[in-house]
């Protein structure tokens, strides 16, 4: 039985999703029934400025119009073939990631999870062929903080508590090291070690940037220690620090790159792990899959998501919006404001108390953002936002913070 939803009201929608869904989120309490570029709409016809951008999976805005007519296009067609057969979109993906990224080969799966546990799966089978690690010996060095997905492996090695409690036992081979510490880094690698998962900026755990030449110094301890460099760039990835991806900000390039979410512009989920023949080379028929990975549909989304990220110049935007909107930010005076920290347009205001409470009230103001790890309120908005619209938001940022 269909529920009708004429004139529904926000508590009406809030009190079913309550009554008849699992508990396992907080959101503030807007209910979007419609979206256009960096606006979406709630069911009472209010307009907010969206500054979370769906965790970055909408950087090239709410239903982008070229993006909508490809996922119509390709649905008219076929849609789903399963990897038992080959279909048209996907060898166009695997040559345009390879143009735009360099890296010799992809695995397309779906969610981003989905892909970081292959990208472990992956290191450890490229441990044992290549590295010589004796079997069942594999070790990935990960970083404090982090947050790589909520599947029982990659939650094993989280450090935040509620993550982990009630659902172990967990996955073991994961050694955990501060988050920005080359020397830490250096001591934690044996010879079983096969892998350095990392986050080139950790958006989780609050926008955290690590110190200026981390990551090149990362780069050199596992080139010399025949260690696999894998940066996790879902939410980092195509465009949103302003490069097009992060780990470019340190001229530097992983032996696994990890992306997702911008990657299918919000229209369906999409991810893939990128790498050399080497590496991804270990894999042969039978060892790893996924029905919906590599789908035509979701392939030839992402292949116009990929392009309007190109054709619009939406990195670059985001590094020159992205300065102006943190500059602007950081010219709010509150002794309740910690720190304001970001590169392009992912930008982390840590306050001196709990951040919920001013999202709540930015709600109000019609700019939606989130607060994480507590007492940060992040910003990251598509990166299609104008000048104008970055005016607009922060007069009531400034105005709710300051009080």
């Amino acid at each position: 039985m269909l529920t009708a939803i004429e004139d529904m009201t926000t508590q009406e929608y809030v009190e079913l999703e309550e009554k008849y869904g699992a508990h396992n989120y907080h959101p503030l309490d807007v209910v979007i029934e419609r979206a256009e570029g960096v606006w979406v709409y709630d069911v009472e016809g209010k307009k907010y400025l969206d500054c979370l951008a769906s965790y970055s999976a909408v950087n090239q805005g709410h239903c982008h119009p070229r993006i909508l007519q490809t996922l119509v296009d390709q649905a008219h067609k076929v849609t789903l073939t399963s990897r038992a057969f080959r279909n048209e979109q996907l060898p166009l993906l695997y040559k345009e990631l390879h143009e735009l990224t360099g890296f010799d080969m992809a695995l397309p799966m779906n969610s981003g999870a989905e892909a970081v546990e292959t990208a472990v799966k992956v290191a450890r089978k490229w441990g044992y062929t290549a590295k010589g690690i004796p079997e069942d010996g594999a070790e990935i060095i990960v970083c404090a903080n982090n947050f790589h997905g909520r599947t029982v492996t990659t939650i094993s090695f989280s450090t935040e508590r509620q993550y982990r409690r009630g659902f172990g036992p967990f996955t073991p081979g994961f050694k955990v090291i501060p988050f920005g510490d080359a020397k830490a880094l250096k001591e934690a690698i044996t010879l079983n070690a096969c892998a350095f998962l990392v986050e080139p900026i950790q958006g989780e755990a609050g926008i955290i940037i690590p110190p200026d030449g981390f990551l090149k110094q990362a780069a050199e301890i596992c080139d010399r220690n025949n260690v696999l460099l894998m940066a996790d760039e879902i939410q980092s990835g195509l465009g949103r620090t302003g490069k097009l991806f992060a780990y470019m900000h340190e001229g530097i390039t992983p032996d696994v790159l990890i992306i997702g979410k911008a990657l299918a512009g919000g229209y369906y989920p999409v991810s893939a792990v990128l790498a050399s023949k080497a590496v991804l080379g270990v894999l042969h028929p039978g060892d790893h899959g996924s029905t919906f990975g590599g789908n035509p549909l979701g392939c030839a989304v992402a292949r116009t998501a990929l392009r309007v990220l190109i054709d619009e110049k939406l990195v670059e935007r985001a590094a020159e919006n992205g300065a102006y909107f943190l500059s602007k930010l950081k010219e709010i005076r509150s002794p309740k404001v910690k720190e304001v920290r970001g590169r392009g347009l992912w930008i982390g205001i840590e306050m001196t108390e709990a951040a919920r409470p001013y999202c709540e009230a930015l709600m109000k103001e019609g700019v939606l953002c989130k607060e994480t790890h507590d007492r940060v309120i992040r910003i990251g908005p598509p990166l299609v936002i104008t000048r104008d619209e970055i005016d607009w938001a922060c007069e009531r940022i400034k105005t709710v913070i300051e009080g």
